[in-house]
């Protein structure tokens, strides 16, 4: 993949990648990713260093934006206790030359040059993808089976099941009753995934949000009020 960096004053480095996919210049910013650029592989990066320039003040609007969210996600690193549903995060300085992370069947093992820090943005992605990983892991173990169960005691019917990285919503409910559910569902204590798996089961029944629906999902779950509002103090993307 062809790369460039350039450097805005007041903005920092952005990156300028070629891609087969692009249609047209977009710019991504993300915590801990920086400000991306794909250009579709016909335009030049001059014409998009152009474009860039011209989206200079939407960028320094939003960097905030993301500085803020950056300082509200966890920094890992040897002093970190963090466990996942089944897993443990430990951290192994070792002379190596490159980060290697290794999951097993109850750790997240990072080992790390022992000359570097653990901090580093780019290595915090990488941890952060393994950890996302663990979290697919127990996903599939878990949650097929849990939908199962809940399906069986309320009589819910359904057809496939997929887990995805999803970081919009919790889960979701097609037209032919597929379920979809966010593997982040794994940091959700056990009552507030049967939540979000009974809120989609309700949508094989029901497709919008009226009012036999939420009838019918407080039925099966207990007190559908309470628990939407305790799922609002959980955000997909922090953690």
């Amino acid at each position: 993949m062809q790369t460039k960096i350039i450097h805005i004053n007041g903005v920092g480095d952005i990156c300028l990648k070629k891609s087969n996919k692009a249609r047209n210049v977009s710019i991504t910013i993300k915590p801990f990713e920086g400000v991306n650029v794909s250009v579709p592989r016909s335009l030049s990066f001059k014409t998009a260093e152009k474009f860039v320039l011209k989206k200079q003040d939407w960028i320094q609007k939003h960097i905030p934006k993301i500085e803020e969210l950056e300082n509200k996600f966890t920094i890992f690193d040897e002093n970190t206790n963090y466990k996942t549903r089944n897993h443990i995060l430990q951290f192994y300085p070792q002379e190596v030359e490159s980060l290697q992370i290794v999951i097993s069947e109850n750790i997240i093992k990072v080992i790390y040059p022992d000359d570097e820090d653990i901090r580093n943005i780019k290595y915090q992605v990488m941890i952060r993808k393994a950890i996302e990983e663990a979290w697919r892991i127990e996903a599939k173990q878990f949650i097929p089976e849990r939908v199962k169960q809940l399906s069986e005691i309320h009589g819910f019917k359904y057809n496939n099941i997929y887990i995805k990285n999803i970081k919009s919503r919790w889960g979701s409910c097609s037209h032919i009753d597929n379920l979809n559910f966010t593997l982040h569902l794994m940091r959700l204590p056990d009552y507030l995934i049967d939540y979000v798996i009974l809120h989609e089961l309700c949508h094989t029944v029901h497709k919008n949000h009226g009012k036999e629906f939420w009838a019918l999902l407080d039925k099966v779950s207990g007190d559908a009020k309470a628990l939407r509002n305790e799922m609002k103090n959980w955000e997909i993307r922090i953690y």
